[in-house]
């Protein structure tokens, strides 16, 4: 038994109870949360150089009975594809905390309760990457929306209820449908074997096997959950709400981490359970990813709101992760998986200097802002390269990731590809449209500068007062800047880890890929 992923989830879990516990005494639990994830993040580190791309499908394996009565296990492993989005988490989760060091608490919340309740969704995010139990993978599924509301509900904006409640019930929803397909894999198992089973590998066996009209039906129940949680359009509709309701430290790990367990499903679940439906339902998916980045830019274009308009650009990206996905190349394949792990830098780095902002200018409306560049330039350099980051300019990570998708899905879906292609002309009209409003021409804004004449008011920038960004915030920013630049020209180390997983994907689904063809 291997104990490095057991540490990975109890670490932070342990964490979050210690933190929660001291949540009277704000600094000491900031200072734990810190060290925490710190801590995880070594250990992660110790995963990634124990992880041998040329070995087993999965690796890191432990298991110990759960419900043996109904073959339920405590079953953990990765391969290439979880193991990068693991690393994800434990590099963006003291990111955020850092981030969220010294935000501004509803009254009556303490910080050590926020913490905590970060901690305790890291844990959660961790588990549905690394289970390998398909009933461990749903309780996770549904265990990491709990925390999340709470942080939503209890530390985010004047609308927050009302964005969690919306949040919760969606998930909730998806969840629910797709508990009846796990029920049915089951019974699946135990139809062929004599006996029920959520071992994944042995459900793989089993299922591909099944007739056509039966893989549809199962592959609906996980499909609708993992479309809800990625989002695809038209699913999406709660992020827009819950991203600009959340806490930014919470929104940047709402865009960059849980929104792919739904990209992260349709590779893990849907595509080697269901091999025939994935193939039957292709089409479908594929007017699903187009209209998302179409839309999801459009309305990015439109925006009136910064966090709003860093989760439509996330609708637009996601668009980009399942037509890759769904080209069933291994080109296209390995772009998606780099796209999940770029679009967390990103928009990680893009939803983070649009809190700082928001913490200097005290609003979210766009037209309350201009000039910002004359007064903090070192915010406004950040703040343009997390923008030319996400709208996949070359040299920058998601560049590679967006260029993978479009070559590798181009031979087998031409029209969709050129549809696609679309959305990077809009992604660089809303990105830079976006940044003239808030950073160049003359100086907006009253709470910015603490001059009068209403919000979005003209002001002398002689009279500023506002600080540019200080040693805390460009720490935070630091480890992202530098991964947007090293993923951008050398993302070698992390395509040798996730290529032979999306290839052994690509076999599990009986796709015969060209690429590989010709090696």
């Amino acid at each position: 038994m291997n104990w490095t992923l057991i540490v990975l989830l109890v670490l932070p879990l342990v964490g979050s109870v210690v933190v929660g516990l001291l949540r009277r005494n704000d600094a000491v639990a900031k200072a734990i949360a810190l060290t925490v994830a710190l801590l995880e993040l070594v250990v992660a580190g110790f995963a990634w150089v124990g992880y041998d791309p040329d070995g087993a499908r999965l690796q890191l394996t432990s298991s110990a009975d759960w419900i043996p009565k109904f073959g339920v296990h405590l079953s953990f492993g990765v391969d290439g594809i979880a193991l990068v989005m693991i690393a994800l988490i434990a590099v963006l989760v003291p990111i955020v905390i850092g981030g969220s060091w010294a935000d501004r608490l509803p009254e009556g919340r303490s910080a050590g309760g926020f913490f905590a309740l970060l901690l305790a969704m890291e844990t959660g995010m961790v588990g549905v990457f690394a289970a390998t139990d398909v009933f461990l993978f749903y309780v996770f599924f549904e265990a990491v929306l709990v925390p999340m509301y709470f942080v939503i509900g209890r530390f985010g904006g004047p609308n927050r209820q009302y964005a969690a409640m919306k949040f919760f019930l969606y998930s909730l929803l998806g969840g629910l449908v797709m508990l009846a397909s796990v029920i049915g894999v089951y019974v699946a198992a135990a139809d062929k074997l004599g006996a029920g089973t959520f071992d994944w590998a042995t459900l793989v066996t089993v299922t591909r096997d099944l007739p056509l009209e039966h893989q549809i039906w199962l592959f609906l129940g996980f499909f609708v959950a993992f479309a809800i949680k990625a989002p695809l359009v038209p699913l999406h509709t709660w992020l827009p709400d819950a991203g600009a309701e959340a806490p930014v430290g919470a929104g940047v790990l709402l865009v960059g981490i849980l929104d792919k367990i739904g990209t992260f499903g349709f590779l893990r679940y849907c595509l080697p359970l269901f091999p025939l439906a994935s193939k039957e339902l292709t089409p479908v998916v594929m007017v699903l990813a187009v209209a998302g980045i179409l839309y999801g830019s459009l309305l990015a274009v439109g925006q009136s709101d910064l966090k709003r308009f860093v989760a439509y650009t996330s609708i637009a990206h996601f668009g980009f992760i399942a037509l890759g996905i769904f080209a069933f190349s291994s080109q296209a394949g390995t772009g998606a998986v780099l796209y999940m792990v770029n679009h967390g830098i990103s928009t990680g780095m893009l939803f983070l200097v649009v809190g700082m902002v928001m913490a200097r200018g005290g609003s979210r409306l766009i037209d309350d802002y201009g000039g910002m560049a004359k007064l903090t330039p070192v915010l406004g350099g950040l703040f343009f390269l997390a923008g030319l980051s996400s709208l996949a300019l070359p040299g920058t990570n998601s560049f590679v990731s967006e260029f993978l998708v479009l070559i590798g899905s181009y031979p087998n879906q031409p029209v969709y590809t050129i549809l696609a292609a679309v959305g990077m002309v809009l992604a660089a009209l809303y990105v830079l449209w976006l940044y003239q409003r808030v950073f160049q021409g003359p100086v907006r804004g009253t709470a910015l500068v603490g001059a009068t004449g209403g919000p979005g008011a003209v002001v002398d920038p002689e009279k500023a007062t506002i600080a540019d960004l200080g040693k805390r915030e460009i720490a935070v920013l630091a480890p992202l800047v530098v991964l947007v630049v090293l993923l951008g020209f050398y993302p070698k180390p992390v395509l040798d880890v996730i290529t032979p997983s999306v290839g052994a994907t690509l076999t599990e689904v009986g796709v015969v890929d060209p690429v590989q063809e010709g090696k």
